[in-house]
C-alpha cells in the first residue's frame, strides 16, 4: 500500500521533558522526530500533538514546541491516544485513513494507539527511527507486535520521501534539504 499525502495525518505521541531523558537513544530519536514533523509540515500533513498526564511528565519538550506556529495539544491518561474523545475526533474530522505516529514509548503508548487505530479502521505507519522506549528490547519487542497486528513501518526519510513522490519539484528541495 502506498502512502499518500492527500490520505495522510500524524500524531506525535508523549514527546514530554520528564520522560525523553529516560528514552534508550533519545537525542537521536527527538532530532529524526523534528525532522519528521518538519517534512510533515511542508507536505501538509494534519499534525496532532498528545500529552500523558501533563502534571506527571511535563509538558511537550520544547524543540518539539517549536515547530508549531500555535502549538496545542490533547491532554490524555489513557496510555492509547484512541482512549481520549478528543484524539478521535479529531482524527475523524481530518478524514485521513493513514496515520504516521512518533513519539514514546514504544511499547505502551506508541502501541496501544496502533492497535486501537488499526481496530478503528487506520492504516497506523510506525515510523521505526521515531519511537523508543527505555529499554531497546521494549522497542524492539513494540515493532514486531505491531508489524504482526498490521501496522505498516517506515523510517522518517523514506516516508517522507513516499509522500514527496517526485524529485526536482520544490517540495522535493525542501525534504531533500530538511534530511540531509
Amino acid at each position: 500500500m502506498r502512502i499518500i499525502q492527500e490520505d495522510t495525518a500524524g500524531v506525535v505521541i508523549d514527546i514530554q521533558e520528564r520522560l525523553l531523558p529516560h528514552i534508550h537513544d533519545s537525542k537521536n530519536v527527538l532530532n529524526n522526530c523534528l525532522k519528521l514533523i518538519g517534512g510533515l509540515q511542508i507536505l501538509s500533513v494534519p499534525l496532532t500533538v498528545t500529552q500523558q498526564y501533563t502534571r506527571g511528565l511535563g509538558p511537550t519538550e520544547p524543540s518539539v514546541v517549536s515547530k508549531f506556529s500555535s502549538f496545542r495539544f490533547i491532554e490524555k491518561t489513557a496510555f492509547s491516544c484512541c482512549g481520549e474523545p478528543a484524539f478521535i475526533d479529531e482524527i475523524a474530522r481530518n478524514g485521513k485513513k493513514n496515520i504516521i505516529i512518533c513519539g514514546i514509548e514504544s511499547h505502551v503508548c506508541v502501541l496501544q494507539t496502533c492497535l486501537d487505530l488499526i481496530d478503528g479502521g487506520y492504516n497506523p505507519v510506525v515510523v521505526e527511527d521515531c519511537v523508543s522506549s527505555r529499554t531497546p528490547g521494549d522497542k524492539v519487542t513494540a515493532i514486531e507486535r505491531m508489524r504482526q497486528e498490521g501496522a505498516r513501518i517506515a523510517t522518517y526519510e523514506s516516508i517522507l520521501f513516499e509522500m514527496t513522490r517526485y524529485s526536482g519539484t520544490e517540495t522535493f528541495k525542501k525534504i531533500s534539504g530538511l534530511v540531509k
